[in-house]
């Protein structure tokens, strides 16, 4: 693993901020109109950095590195010294638009119609960085103090590889003898209305490919070839069709889908040499990772014994299984919710993986953020109403955080 760059602290201390930091809304239209798509920083943390400093905070500037991926730019800044560290991890960069003539508003333009602010990463997840910046800021104007440190970590990799962000992050932390207490990630956690659900685990996720060898030759002589398509299908067929498990009190059943399935041949009248395909599992906290490949193993050797097949299959991605349990992280976290949306939130662990599952072996981590109807939407957008609650929500949350030590 490559060693990150000397982390820099930029800008004049006491400088003036781009924008107002207490308004979530400015400062959410200023974060999207930074085009920071995976893995390019935009200007998105230049912008956080410039907004951050004047508040106190110490910013750390990083560039991450792995042979054979993009570099990627974090920032960690923390105001305070002292423990308890309370930590909110987010990520700046987005995903592609698409067909950015589909969007009835400019995708990085931030602009606001009837109550929603359009943009890509207005939900996922700019608008949460944005609005856990704006209550500090509050805070910090009204004369709130806390006994202890906050923090922030934000990086461009979230919707990437996930290789140069997070992970590495934690670990420069952990170097430098710096740990996180407590953390919340600004995620999208709510269904259908800000107060919804809060996110206390997730599923691991585990991606796999298969290759099966054959031999190529022409249709018309399928018994001078050995076609490994056929052998591919009904091993596919068998993974897919196996219940893993029924579920358990705390997760949703595990699941195997298969997501693609390529053969490097573009004529009808041959039969190819290989045919491969690649697989994602969702497991629950009845498996760990090795247990999660040794069934796959299981199930393609069963499959190959009755087929013939010669095949190969690999593994890939990062983050296992985790929950954590109720306690008074997530209390004062439902109960700021619960005082400033008048809805009790539901403890979820469904939906994707996000960078929780690498900050949850540094400390507690919970997830909640903006509605996720539109994330990777066209016409991405969040309502402006949303924004101020979720700020009012971050700000109570920290106050309760500190208060209730």
């Amino acid at each position: 693993m490559a060693e990150p760059s000397t982390p820099r602290r930029r800008g004049a201390p006491g400088a003036p901020p781009p924008v107002p930091p207490g308004d979530p809304v400015a400062l959410t239209r200023a974060l999207i109109r930074c085009e920071s798509v995976t893995p390019a920083e935009g200007g998105a943390l230049t912008l956080l950095q410039a907004v951050l400093e004047p508040l106190g905070f110490v910013c750390h500037r990083m560039t991450m590195s792995e042979p054979g991926t993009p570099d990627v730019e974090n920032l960690y800044a923390r105001r305070g010294t002292t423990g308890p560290n309370l930590c909110f991890a987010g990520h700046t960069d987005v995903v592609p638009v698409g067909d950015a003539a589909a969007w009835t508003m400019p995708p990085f333009g931030g602009e606001v119609k009837d109550g929603m602010m359009y943009g890509r990463g207005a939900v996922d997840m700019k608008g949460a960085v944005a609005c856990f910046v704006a209550a500090v800021a509050r805070r910090i104007a009204g004369g709130g103090g806390d006994a202890g440190s906050l923090s922030l970590l934000v990086t461009g990799d979230e919707e990437g590889p996930s290789i140069n962000g997070t992970m590495k992050v934690l670990d420069w932390l952990r170097a430098r003898g710096e740990t996180l207490d407590a953390c919340l990630v600004g995620e999208p956690s709510n269904p259908r209305a800000l107060g919804d659900e809060i996110k206390i685990g997730r599923r691991g996720s585990l991606n796999g490919e298969i290759v099966v060898h054959g031999r190529q030759g022409h249709a018309a002589y399928p018994h001078l070839a050995e076609n490994p398509v056929p052998k591919l299908v009904r091993m596919l067929d068998r993974l897919s069709t196996q219940r893993l498990d029924g579920g358990t009190r705390d997760f949703e059943p595990s699941s195997l889908a298969v997501t693609v399935i390529s053969v490097p041949n573009t004529a009808t009248n041959v039969i190819p040499a290989a045919a491969r395909a690649r697989f994602n599992v969702r497991y629950n906290d009845l498996w760990t990772r090795p247990a999660i490949e040794d069934w796959i193993r299981l199930q393609c050797e069963a499959s190959a014994s009755a087929t013939g097949a010669r095949y190969e299959v690999g593994f890939s991605g990062t983050g296992d299984v985790f929950l954590t349990r109720p306690g008074p992280l997530v209390e004062t976290l439902a109960a700021a919710v619960e005082a400033e949306t008048g809805r009790r939130p539901a403890l979820t662990t469904g939906g994707g993986t996000s960078d929780a599952r690498f900050i949850k072996d540094h400390c507690p981590v919970v997830e909640f953020g903006l509605v996720n109807a539109t994330i990777h939407q066209v016409d991405e957008r969040v309502a402006l109403a949303d924004l101020e609650a979720l700020t009012r929500v971050y700000e109570r949350f920290v106050d309760g955080y500190f208060h209730r030590r």
